[in-house]
């Protein structure tokens, strides 16, 4: 239960994402900008941090073990997925980007067979999609298109394809990239061990698209460089470092794994309050306010379902000998 309240707070800061990176893109600020910003200053947080508990070279061993996965799974788990949503951010409006976010919640669920776990003799079992997990999360996602369409409308063609196709790639990089890194790790690497690996080893990918951003726009305002030290503070550190520790502790389970991704469907709840305060945007109405029902009815099943997997189970007596 403790996993999924980590789950549900990390998702409240993870919005601050999709309302700055709207209101910078509406000040005219590069999306590239947004997102190598966000993670190049994210790099000295989880340094001093790595740095105070005296643990960094285990990261350093980690990394020189394995290049070439650390790379690979870093550029899915944060450039494949942090890039596409920046990007989106430039044709579609916040409630749009986080809304088809919420897809990762299902995704996530779809990409379990790509996983394997090991028995005592070493044999290898293929994870299971979880079924139950799965429903309650179309329900939630039914409720995310509802309140889509709402302001679904108002937008072009344009600006719905592209500000919807980014997003869905993000969602199936951002769980792979996880699961992948935690199955590589292994448990060897503590939090903010496995997030500094990763934003150093996708470091290269932020330093290339920093080298476009400036031959393209220019050198980034003061504005859109505050704004991206909020996120990176907000989104970067507090919510991705909340997010880690409660997948984290729940991976060797798919079904609570599937309830823990499934409190960041709260985040389009996040989303609408701040850009309605900050943006002025409308709050959701009529076919709006069912689409909310469902997120929350959504939740409140995922919890249920967690409180279940975690009840003890009844032992079998054993019949005693005639």
């Amino acid at each position: 239960m403790k996993e999924l309240l980590l789950g549900i707070v990390s998702s409240m800061f993870f919005a601050v994402t999709f309302i700055l990176n709207r209101s910078m893109e509406l000040s005219g600020g590069s999306w590239m900008w947004s997102a190598s910003l966000r993670f190049l200053f994210m790099l000295p947080f989880f340094l001093l941090i790595v740095l105070a508990r005296k643990n960094m070279k285990q990261v350093f061993l980690e990394l020189k073990a394995n290049p070439g996965a650390w790379l690979l799974w870093s550029f899915f788990g944060f450039v494949l997925f942090y890039a596409p949503l920046t990007y989106a951010a430039t044709y579609g409006p916040g409630w749009l980007v986080a809304g088809t976010w919420q897809f990762t919640i299902v995704a996530g669920i779809l990409l379990a067979p790509l996983f394997f776990t090991t028995g005592p003799d070493g044999s290898k079992q293929r994870h299971r999609i979880q079924k139950k997990a799965l429903i309650i999360s179309l329900l939630i996602l039914t409720g995310v298109i509802f309140i889509q369409q709402q302001q679904a409308a108002e937008l072009t063609p344009i600006q719905m394809l592209m500000g919807i196709l980014p997003v869905l790639v993000a969602t199936f990089a951002y769980p792979l990239g996880n699961r992948k890194m935690m199955s590589l790790c292994n448990g060897r690497l503590d939090t903010f061990q496995r997030i500094l690996g990763m934003t150093i080893a996708s470091l290269p990918f932020w330093l290339i698209l920093s080298a476009i951003a400036i031959w393209k726009a220019g050198v980034p305002s003061g504005g859109q460089v505050t704004q991206s030290f909020v996120v990176a503070v907000c989104s970067g550190v507090i919510a991705t470092t909340l997010f880690f520790i409660a997948t984290n502790r729940v991976r060797h389970h798919q079904g609570k794994l599937a309830s823990v991704e499934a409190t960041q469907s709260t985040q389009v709840l996040f989303v609408m309050a701040g850009e309605a305060i900050f943006l002025s945007s409308p709050l959701p109405t009529g076919i709006a306010a069912v689409g909310i029902l469902l997120i929350i009815a959504g939740i409140i099943g995922h919890t249920l379902n967690m409180k279940k997997m975690n009840a003890p189970r009844p032992v079998a007596l054993q019949k005693s000998s005639p």
